[in-house]
């Protein structure tokens, strides 16, 4: 039996992106056909032509198909999928709930948190991509069963990293959400001028990405604080090698898979203490963790960790010793596509 895979068209360098292109490899691999389905637009708030281009893909698929659609696409537009429902068999994939995404005005939240909730309860299953968002979802629309079904991490060589101190690495989206304006604002005030950051992401906003650049100027960080755009293959990798440390100040995160893409390479982590973050790091030798966690949005709170990155060296080694032995498991994808496989063969209701 195909699966058909319905993704956002795009340049595949997000989280959710490498997700479900681990995802199908796998699958494929279990002995699972999978016909992915990108549909353009600017999801989940696509316009007509992009709606008309999704409501075509459904109508194309024979009945009883068993489709799995990225969230993305699929939670903002519960109207295509209604008459749909009941003919084909509908398995939606949430990577980020869509009111959860930063800087949306109240109305337009409210909005699409009921476009949400309505398709999840048009769908035969729900999956997400943490054992947090799976409760936070079941518990918010209401939903019987989630079902948690977390990235795997593809291994990689330990990261040589610099002078194992000062070059500090940041891969996430430049979007406001992924607070990339608190970690300028805490390197603003450390009082230590001897590290360096990388910023490897796309950078899909520009007048973000302005402000950005207005702040570095004003507070004479632009010598160190380097954005890239987004990197993929070789030159994401010899990010990785550089890195002693890798920065995550989201303001909400489902899972955080750059956390196990730096883990896999022993490089300890400081990220905010958001959603299936502390999952994603896990807990490490005997309960402690590879890295420090702090609160979102809290410049204070992100600096007092760095400056204890970079002043104290037991803290470092201990940090680095920890997360060379908290490897992700090299199984993981498989893992992830066994269990998704169990969800997709798993008959009736949610």
């Amino acid at each position: 039996m195909t699966i058909a895979f319905v993704v956002p068209a795009g340049k595949g360098t997000s989280g959710g992106d490498v997700y479900d292109r681990r995802l199908t490899e796998e699958l494929v691999a279990l002995g699972r056909p999978v016909r992915t389905l990108a549909v353009p637009g600017a999801w989940p708030e696509p316009d007509e032509a992009a709606r008309i281009g999704l409501g075509r893909a459904l109508d194309g698929l024979p009945d009883g198909t068993t489709v799995l659609l990225d969230g993305l696409v699929a939670c903002g537009v519960p109207d295509l999928l209604r008459p749909h429902a009941d003919r084909l068999r509908l398995i939606v994939l949430v990577h980020l709930p869509l009111a959860d995404e930063f800087g949306l005005c109240p109305h337009r939240a409210r909005t699409l948190d009921m476009y949400e909730r309505a398709t999840l309860h048009l769908a035969s299953k729900v999956v997400a991509t943490s054992t947090w968002a799976a409760q936070h979802l079941s518990n918010h629309h209401d939903l019987a069963t989630v079902h948690a079904i977390p990235p795997g991490t593809d291994p990689a060589p330990p990261a040589p990293g610099g002078d194992g101190r000062s070059q500090l690495l940041c891969v996430a989206s430049v979007t406001p959400r992924k607070g990339h304006d608190v970690l300028l604002r805490a390197l603003a005030g450390l009082s230590e001028t001897d590290w360096e950051l990388t910023c490897a992401g796309a950078e899909p906003d520009p007048d973000h990405m302005a402000r950005l650049r207005e702040f570095e100027q004003a507070h004479g960080l632009s010598d160190r604080v380097h954005f890239t755009g987004a990197l993929t293959g070789r030159a994401l990798e010899a990010a990785y090698a550089r890195a002693d440390l890798l920065v995550l100040p989201s303001r909400a995160e489902t899972y955080g898979m750059v956390i196990g893409e730096a883990l896999a390479r022993g490089v300890p982590v400081i990220a905010s203490a958001v959603g299936g973050v502390a999952e994603a790091l896990g807990h490490g030798l005997r309960g402690h963790r590879p890295g420090l966690l702090v609160p979102a949005d809290e410049p204070r709170a992100l600096r007092e960790a760095l400056h204890r990155w970079l002043t104290d060296p037991v803290l470092r080694k201990e940090l680095r010793v920890l997360a060379r032995l908290t490897r992700p498991d090299p199984a993981g994808w498989t893992k992830a596509a066994q269990n998704m496989a169990a969800v997709l063969d798993r008959e009736g209701p949610r």
